[in-house]
C-alpha cells in the first residue's frame, strides 16, 4: 500500500472556478535549518472528484478515504445522452419559478416510468386481488422511499457532473467494479424481459388472440428500433413522447377505475392506516413483492445520468442548489402521478376481484362468451391473476372495452419501460467499462439476451408459463437492489466528492436504515421463492451462490460505512485536521 504524508495546507487567497477536479500540481518543499543536506519532494495532490470547488472554504475540502481509488486520469469528460442540453432561464426569483420548473421537467418523468413497468402493474393487480385495499399504505411508503433514493441519484449527477456508473468506475477497484457491472446488467436484462412479456401479452389481447405470443415477442424487437429514431428529433420532443405514454397509462387505468367505482372509504383506510387485518402468509408475501417491484436498481443509475441534460454551472453554488431543488420537485410530481396510476390498478382489482373464487369468475366469463374459459379451473380456490388473466376478467365483468383499454395501458407501460431500459443499459456500460456503443448496438445486445429465453417459453409453453416468469424476474430484481442502493448512499456521503452537498447525519442514518429495511425485505422475498422450489440440488446451488453474494454485499457495506464516517474500519486511517489533506509521498532524491 502506498505511503501517505499528512501536511498542513495554508489557506489560499483565491479559489478555482473549474468544476473538474484540479490538475496535478508539482511543488518543492525545501528543507530549512540543514546546511549539509537538501532534498526536494514532488507532491501530487489526490484528485477529489467533487464537481464543486469554487465556493468551498479550505476547511471544507476533506480527503477521500484511501480505500477509494479516485481513478480519473485520462478519462474522457462526462457526456450526456444527447449532444444538446436544455438551457435554464435566468430569473431573479427568490423562492420558485414555473419557467425554471418547466426547464427542469423531463428527467423525473422518464425516471418515473420504471415505477409503471409491466412488473409493477402485475404486482399491483395481485396486491388488490389477494389483499384488497390493505397494502396501499405499503405502496405509498415504498414510493416515498423511492423518492428519497431518486433525490440522492439526482444530487450526485448535478453536483459531480457524473452519473453513478461513472463514479463507480473511478472509485471502486477493478474486480468489484466488474462484478457490480454484471449485477446491474442482470437487473436491466431482467427488467427488459418483463417489458417484452408485457408487450407480447398486450399485442395478443388487442388482436383477440390473432397475434400469437411468440409473434408479439418478435414485434418488440422491431418497435424498439423504431422508437430509437426519436433521438433525431431532439431531447425535449423525446421527453414529450414519454410524457404522452404516461398520459395514456393514466387515462386507460383511470377509465378502469371509473368503471369499477371502488369504495373510497376503504381505499383511504388502506392507504393511510398501516395495518393489515386478517392477513396471512399470502398477503405477507405479496407485501414483500410490492416493495420489491416499486424500487428498481437500474433506475438509480438512470436518474443520475438524466439530470446531466440541463445546463447547470457547477461552479456556481446558487445554480447547483437551485437545480437540486427543482429536480426534487419535478421528481416528486412525477412519482405522485405514477403512484396514482398504481393506486388505480390496485383499487380496480381490490374492488372487483378480492376474495372471488375461480368458479364465480368462470360463471361470469361463461355468460359473457369469452373464449378464455380454460384459464379458470372449476374449483372454489381464490382467483389468481396476472397481466394476461387480469385483462380477460376485466373483459368478462365490465365488457370488451375494459379488456382493450387494459391492453392499451399495458402496451404503453411496456414500450415506455423498454426505452428507459435502453438508456439505462447504455449509461451503465459507458460508465463502468468506459465503452461508447451506439444505442442501436446496445439495444441489439440487451434485447437479444432478453428475447431468447422469452421466445423459447412463448413458443413451447403457454401464457401461464410466460407470465409466471415474472415471479422469477422479480426475485432477480430484488437481488440486485443492494448494488444500486449501497453505492448511491456511499458516494453521496463522501464530502470529498459532494463537498457541502454531502449527506448530513439525518440522511446518512435515515438512508442507511431505509436501505437496510428494503434490502432485508427483498432478501426475505428471495428466500420465500427459493424455499418454494422444493429441490435439493437447487437448495445447494442457492447456498453456494448466497455465500458469494453476501461476501460481495458485505464488501460494499464496508466501504459504505467508511464513507458514512466509521473511520475505524479504514485500515489506513490517519487523524486529519480541518486544514490538512492526504498527499501521496514520493521518494526523496538529492538535489
Amino acid at each position: 500500500m502506498d505511503s501517505f504524508l499528512i501536511l498542513n495546507i495554508p489557506k489560499r487567497t483565491s479559489t478555482s472556478s473549474s468544476l473538474l477536479p484540479p490538475d496535478v500540481h508539482q511543488s518543492r518543499n525545501q528543507q530549512h535549518g540543514c546546511s549539509h543536506q537538501s532534498s526536494t519532494l514532488f507532491l501530487s495532490f489526490l484528485k477529489t472528484l467533487y464537481g464543486h470547488t469554487s465556493h468551498l472554504k479550505p476547511s471544507s475540502i476533506l480527503s477521500t478515504p484511501s480505500v477509494f481509488l479516485q481513478n480519473n486520469d485520462n478519462d474522457p469528460p462526462p457526456t450526456t445522452y444527447f449532444d444538446q442540453k436544455v438551457s435554464v432561464p435566468e430569473e431573479d426569483t427568490r423562492f420558485f419559478s414555473l419557467r425554471k420548473l418547466w426547464a427542469f421537467t423531463g428527467p423525473g418523468f422518464l425516471m418515473s416510468i420504471a415505477y409503471l413497468d409491466p412488473g409493477n402493474i402485475e404486482s399491483d393487480l395481485q396486491s388488490g386481488a389477494k389483499a384488497g385495499f390493505k397494502l396501499l399504505w405499503l405502496l405509498l411508503g415504498a414510493t416515498i422511499i423511492g423518492l428519497l433514493l431518486q433525490r440522492l441519484a439526482a444530487r450526485l449527477g448535478v453536483v459531480t457532473g457524473m452519473h453513478l456508473a461513472e463514479v463507480c468506475h473511478r472509485q471502486y477497484r477493478t474486480v468489484p467494479r466488474i462484478l457490480l457491472w454484471l449485477m446491474v446488467e442482470l437487473a436491466i436484462i431482467g427488467s427488459d424481459m418483463q417489458e417484452v412479456i408485457g408487450c407480447a401479452i398486450a399485442f395478443n389481447l388487442l388482436s383477440a388472440g390473432r397475434i400469437r405470443l411468440w409473434a408479439g415477442v418478435l414485434i418488440t424487437i422491431l418497435d424498439t428500433f423504431v422508437f430509437l429514431f426519436l433521438d433525431k428529433y431532439g431531447l425535449r420532443r423525446l421527453e414529450a413522447f414519454f410524457g404522452l405514454l404516461i398520459t395514456i397509462m393514466a387515462i386507460t387505468f383511470g377509465c378502469e377505475y371509473v368503471m369499477v367505482a371502488p369504495d373510497q372509504g376503504q381505499l383511504l383506510k388502506g392507504m393511510f392506516l398501516p395495518y393489515c387485518e386478517g392477513c396471512g402468509p399470502v398477503q405477507l408475501t405479496q407485501a414483500v413483492g410490492v416493495i420489491g417491484a416499486v424500487i428498481m436498481p437500474h433506475n438509480i443509475y438512470l436518474h443520475s445520468a438524466l439530470v446531466k441534460s440541463r445546463e447547470v454551472d457547477r461552479s456556481n453554488r446558487k445554480e447547483v442548489k437551485e437545480a437540486n431543488k427543482y429536480f426534487f420537485i419535478e421528481s416528486a410530481i412525477a412519482l405522485f402521478v405514477s403512484f396514482l396510476v398504481n393506486v388505480f390498478v390496485v383499487a380496480v382489482f381490490a374492488q372487483a376481484f378480492y376474495q372471488r373464487t375461480n368458479m364465480e369468475v368462470y360463471t361470469v366469463c361463461n355468460q359473457s362468451g369469452t373464449p378464455h374459459l380454460d384459464l379458470f379451473p372449476l374449483d372454489n380456490n381464490t382467483l389468481e391473476v396476472d397481466i394476461y388473466k387480469g385483462g380477460v376478467v376485466l373483459g368478462c365483468f365490465f365488457g370488451p372495452a375494459a379488456l382493450y383499454i387494459w391492453a392499451v395501458g399495458i402496451l404503453a407501460a411496456g414500450q415506455s419501460s423498454t426505452m428507459t431500459g435502453t438508456y439505462s443499459g447504455q449509461f451503465v456500460m459507458e460508465g463502468f467499462l468506459n465503452l461508447r456503443w451506439s444505442r442501436f448496438a446496445r439495444v441489439l445486445l440487451t434485447r437479444s439476451i432478453a428475447i431468447v429465453p422469452t421466445l423459447l417459453v412463448a413458443v413451447f409453453q403457454d401464457v401461464r408459463h410466460l407470465t409466471g416468469m415474472n415471479d422469477f424476474l422479480n426475485v432477480l430484481q430484488s437481488m440486485q437492489l443492494p448494488f444500486a442502493l449501497i453505492p448511491i448512499l456511499t458516494f453521496t456521503s463522501l464530502p470529498s466528492l459532494m463537498s457541502e452537498f454531502a449527506n448530513g447525519w439525518v440522511f446518512k442514518i435515515g438512508g442507511g436504515v431505509g436501505i437496510l429495511i428494503v434490502c432485508a425485505i427483498n432478501m426475505y422475498f428471495v428466500v420465500i421463492y427459493v424455499t418454494a422450489l422444493n429441490s435439493a440440488w437447487l437448495y445447494a446451488l442457492a447456498a453456494v451462490l448466497s455465500i458469494a453474494y453476501l461476501t460481495f454485499v458485505g464488501y460494499l457495506v464496508w466501504l459504505c460505512l467508511i464513507a458514512l464516517g466509521v473511520s475505524c474500519l479504514d485500515p489506513s486511517t490517519r487523524t486529519l485536521n480541518d486544514t490538512t489533506i492526504l498527499i501521496e509521498q514520493q521518494p526523496e532524491f538529492d538535489s
